[in-house]
């Protein structure tokens, strides 16, 4: 007998919105609404959705030195973390692959911290056995919505006017018509937007307020998955795992410079070694010549036949108007502008190795 999936505090919305509901990581999860993938992916990028993102593990650290503590567990600095700022981060384990990525917030007299839904039966533990001296609370009474677009600062800022002033990776409480809701300048779509935590009694009537501006449509996992895939952002799963380092996820960018020299954190042996004399594989854009999208395992070879990688993600871009793709090759075929061939269906299509993002993300930093 297999676990019935869990519901979101929006659930309800989602199917008197239309919404095709999927099972996505135990979660019953719209995939889709009418306007379809496309038109979703489209009003993203020239106005603003709505997504529901309440699946996510939402996670309360209360104690003493919580950032100093953190950085046992991961290769960020969380020490010297400003209150009110947020910082993209990773668990690594002992052999320097990444466990789960997440965001950590400094809230002033605890961190908020956001973990995948998939995972959050591995990372709640995990910290709980680490974190020695703090209490370690998921909380299960909050929805967790995303504003993402040009217009997410108009659509949340007409409710919240103190939200416009939130720049990029930075967070505050705020009062959305009389309810008070964590407000996170941040998101997983390349555009400007915010991630909101709502009492989840609140969830459906603040969202729908979001949903009332002209610029506000709601959008599913699909258009979340093409939209993230162009801003060349990492999928948990796909594009990392337990054994990717994020040196060759590309990753370097999300290790501060004393902790590359430092050390500290589980797999430093690895990582270090990777950031000194480079990885074996490393993580790149694919861009197919044709129109065939490149779908997950499609095996990548050189021009001489030989196997160098795979794609982890792909699909078609609806931005960028043609397929595009990530994967892992061989760092000695890794170079923008590398020709290589995938092998579709059995049959070799030409592709080019190409610099992410494959469109400009566009934080209000």
């Amino acid at each position: 007998m297999t676990d019935t999936p869990k519901r979101t505090p929006l659930y309800d919305l989602h199917v008197e919105l239309g919404g095709k509901m999927v099972d996505f990581a135990g979660w019953e999860m719209p995939v889709q609404y009418p306007m379809g993938i496309m038109g979703e992916h489209k009003q993203c990028r020239e106005k603003a959705a709505l997504f529901d993102v309440s699946h996510m593990g939402q996670v309360i650290l209360r104690g003493e030195d919580i950032g100093a503590k953190l950085e046992k567990l991961c290769p960020q600095v969380f020490s010297t973390l400003p209150e009110g700022k947020a910082r993209y981060g990773f668990f690594t384990n002992a052999q320097g692959g990444i466990m789960d990525d997440l965001i950590v917030s400094n809230a002033g007299d605890y961190f908020f911290v956001v973990v995948n839904a998939a995972l959050r039966h591995q990372d709640i533990p995990h910290m709980a056995a680490h974190l020695d001296g703090v209490e370690v609370t998921e909380i299960f009474d909050r929805a967790l919505v995303a504003v993402q677009g040009p217009s997410a600062e108009d659509v949340v800022g007409r409710l919240c006017p103190a939200a416009r002033d939130l720049k990029f990776m930075e967070t505050m409480l705020g009062q959305i018509d009389g309810v008070e809701c964590r407000i996170s300048r941040l998101g997983y779509t390349g555009e400007d937007g915010y991630e909101i935590s709502i009492p989840e009694g609140e969830a459906i009537r603040i969202s729908r307020l979001f949903l009332a501006h002209e610029d506000c449509e709601p959008a599913g996992l699909g258009a979340r998955d093409s939209l993230r895939l162009e801003a060349g952002l990492c999928l948990y799963g796909n594009d990392i795992d337990n054994e990717t380092s994020p040196i060759e996820a590309s990753l370097l960018w999300a290790i501060q410079k004393h902790r590359r020299e430092e050390g500290g954190f589980p797999g430093a042996e690895r990582i270090l070694k990777e950031i000194a004399e480079g990885a074996p594989r490393k993580l790149v854009g694919i861009k197919p010549e044709g129109r065939a999208p490149a779908r997950q395992h499609v095996e990548i070879q050189n021009l001489d036949g030989e196997t160098i990688g795979e794609i982890t993600s792909g699909g078609f871009g609806p931005t960028v108007g043609a397929p595009v793709a990530m994967g892992f090759v061989a760092s000695a075929h890794a170079a923008p502008g590398d020709k290589v061939n995938l092998i579709i269906r059995g049959k070799a299509q030409p592709a080019e190795i190409v610099s992410l993002p494959f469109v400009a993300q566009n934080y209000k930093r």
